[in-house]
């Protein structure tokens, strides 16, 4: 080997070691593991892990469309101003447009499962009011507002908070949701049976063999059905709920007026197609004094909503196969209100909806001095149609 060889070699030997620790001195990090959502199935399905917690949440809601034609919603129509007529009042389509998120978390603790669900609706569409009699002439708009569409009051439907049996928040009134929702029609209160929105503080108990039980006190809203000092109203239930059905009971006591009122249900599951049921309203009302313009024919409480002392409604449904069923309710009061509504319900794709209904009013006790009724109607004979669209999330 000659020199010009070694010097040669050893340049080489130089640059490769160089190289390679030029190479180590570049140190790349390894990608930490992506922290991806865990399914949380303790509570049922759609809930998974809030990342760096033990809280399971769920979000869901839907998105609805309503067109009707008729006497609809509350059964006095919807109405608009015709531009070229001098502002006249017409009947119209009433629509609706409405944005639901719903969201539910669960977690296990050491005085058991800590819940809350919420609800928040937005709607767009027209209002439900006659623009009435004024200077400008019949049917002219007396300076109020004309019922054009635009966007509606956001509502807080639900915000509560449960530990254990104890249940406190914005909710609706445990005289409804404890006993049950008058069937599976969209206008279910055409004979009222009991107001809703309220701030409650409650408690529920399970017993683990069909055995349930209620009892919330309750704030209730609107000018007359507020608690007008700091007693609640108070609501009190029971349930036995077995495969074939359930009877429940609720009473309730409405502190403004030391007024009485209480339903009584019978759910039947006749068949794996056939639902049955049948439920019936008591309630005092020596004491309801609500003003006239609230109610034309006398009072009522937050609770005792239907027409004289007593009420009845029935009903049931009928799912023809997987995807389509038929759903009917009657109702009835002492003072001769009768309201019935029937739909059929089509699910044209998991998830969507479309339900088709017909709805009918005839008001018992009407007073045409001001064309009102106790349910709200405006005609002594109210028939109306909805067609609903509506995609589940």
């Amino acid at each position: 080997m000659n020199i010009k060889s070694l010097l040669l070699g050893s340049a080489a030997a130089l640059i490769a070691v160089s190289g390679a620790r030029a190479a180590d001195a570049v140190v790349v990090a390894e990608p930490e593991p992506a922290e991806y959502v865990k399914i949380c199935d303790v509570y049922g399905a759609g809930y998974f892990y809030i990342p760096g917690t033990e809280t399971c949440l769920r979000i869901g809601g839907y998105v609805r469309y309503d067109i009707g034609g008729g006497d609809v919603g509350s059964f006095d129509g919807a109405t608009s101003a015709d531009h070229e007529d001098g502002g006249k009042s017409n009947d119209t389509w009433y629509k609706n447009a409405r944005f639901t998120l719903k969201t539910w978390t669960g977690q296990e603790t050491e005085l058991g499962t800590l819940k809350t669900y919420t609800e928040t609706r937005w709607n767009f569409g027209n209002h439900q009011s006659d623009l009435g009699s004024g200077a400008l002439g019949e049917g002219v708009d007396n300076g109020g507002s004309v019922n054009s569409a635009g966007m509606k009051g956001v509502s807080l439907n639900f915000a509560w908070i449960q530990l254990g049996g104890l249940r406190v928040g914005k909710d609706e009134s445990a005289f409804d949701t404890f006993i049950g929702y008058a069937g599976n029609v969209i206008q279910d209160t055409l004979v009222p049976y009991g107001d809703f929105d309220t701030n409650v503080v409650q408690y529920y108990f399970d017993a683990g063999n069909g055995f349930s039980a209620v009892v919330s006190l309750e704030e209730g809203e609107g000018e007359v059905g507020t608690i007008d000092s700091y007693v609640p109203h108070v609501v009190g239930g029971v349930k036995y709920t077995q495969g074939w059905g359930a009877i429940t009971g609720v009473v309730a006591y409405d502190s403004n007026y030391e007024e009485v009122a209480g339903k009584v249900r019978l759910d039947v599951n006749a068949s794996d197609a056939i639902q049955l049921w049948v439920m019936g309203g008591y309630g005092s009302d020596d004491n309801l004094s609500d003003p006239t313009w609230a109610v034309p024919a006398g009072g009522r409480g937050f609770f005792k909503q239907w027409g004289g002392n007593w009420a009845v409604w029935g009903g049931g449904t009928y799912k023809f196969n997987e995807k389509t069923s038929f759903n009917a309710q009657l109702s009835y009061d002492e003072w001769k209100n009768l309201g019935v509504a029937a739909n059929i319900a089509y699910d044209v794709v998991p998830g969507f909806t479309v339900t088709a209904e017909v709805d009918y009013l005839n008001a018992g006790k009407f007073d045409d001095a001001d064309f009102s009724n106790w349910t709200g109607a405006t005609k002594k004979s109210s028939v109306g149609g909805l067609l609903r669209f509506q995609r589940s999330f």
